[in-house]
């Protein structure tokens, strides 16, 4: 495996043993590209567990040191590197980027265990103003275990958390309480551990209910749409879905990473399962714990597959 900054091509190494057959024609076990090296000097990794891409197709990773780190498209690492201002109590859980509008390119951090959300510039300076939370509780506008934080392209936050509240926080360019929705359960808007959100080109939020093993879709008013998956390992079924992105297009479509099914699953926008990549393992084109993927602007899948500290890249 490359130290980052280096890169190594698997098509060409992975034997056809490894091919999968998982309902997508052309799916295939060997990653596009994989790069990651475990330890903590610079552009290292130790249980990455959050992925978010910028405009530029700049990645930036949270591991379980708490560092957010800056990485070129094919690992190398470009020396940004930034904390949070504590992470005793925990590391930071999601890392998302403003993708158009004010404040273009910006990195939004869940600091999950300080009940925050915190914006900083690429650089990593902090932008105090956009500062979110900090007071934990279950009152409208604030915050437990912060999962994720999306942008779009209003300015408009919207926060995931699990904890003592399961819900969605939505928050004006101003940082000013909304409104919110969900409740613990299992019933339509209500939720068990939401892990990740995006959100797609038809303007509604996609939500990884991780430990109800389905994606939920709202509005971004809160409305419900639909929702789609069921505990399992089939097609068209999940095991703790714990991260999801979309790639734009004339057919969009939806990739969620199950970190219990050790696999990543496309769907299109409907629920309609497209087909899988990935098993257990720690081999190239097997996953072991992944948390989190991202797509970038050519449509190619970054896995975040964690437990083995590395980045696998597929065109999927």
């Amino acid at each position: 495996m490359a130290r980052a900054g280096g890169s190594i091509s698997w098509q060409r190494l992975v034997p056809l043993a490894f091919i999968l057959l998982a309902g997508c024609r052309g799916s295939s076990a060997a990653p596009e590209h994989m790069w990651g090296n475990r330890g903590v000097k610079p552009g290292e990794l130790v249980k990455p567990r959050a992925i978010a891409i910028g405009p530029d197709d700049r990645l930036y990773i949270v591991d379980w040191t708490a560092r957010i780190q800056a990485f070129n498209r094919d690992g190398k690492f470009d020396g940004a590197s930034f904390h949070t201002p504590d992470y005793r109590n925990g590391r930071p859980s999601g890392l998302s980027v403003v993708m158009e509008g004010e404040g273009k390119g910006n990195v939004i951090v869940s600091d999950s265990h300080y009940h925050t959300v915190r914006v900083y510039t690429p650089d990593g300076i902090e932008l105090t103003d956009k500062k979110i939370g900090g007071n934990p509780g279950t009152e409208p506008g604030q915050l437990s275990y912060v999962s994720d934080v999306l942008c779009d392209k209003h300015g408009n936050f919207y926060v995931a958390e699990f904890g003592e509240n399961q819900r969605i926080s939505k928050f004006d360019k101003h940082a000013k309480f909304v409104k919110c929705w969900g409740a613990p359960g299992k019933e339509i808007n209500q939720f068990a551990r939401i892990r990740a959100m995006t959100l797609g080109p038809d303007g509604n939020l996609y939500v990884a209910d991780a430990c109800n093993h389905r994606i939920q879709v709202f509005t971004t008013d809160g409305d419900f749409v639909r929702t789609f998956g069921k505990e399992g390992t089939g097609p068209g079924e999940l095991s703790y879905p714990y991260d999801v992105a979309i790639v734009p297009g004339t057919t969009p479509y939806l990739y969620v990473v199950e970190f219990g099914g050790s696999r990543v699953q496309k769907f299109t926008l409907e629920g309609k399962s497209l087909g899988t990549w990935g098993s257990a393992g720690r081999a190239p084109g097997q996953l072991c714990s992944p948390w989190a993927l991202a797509v970038d602007s050519r449509g190619l899948v970054h896995v975040v597959d964690s437990l083995n500290d590395r980045i696998q890249r597929i065109d999927f």
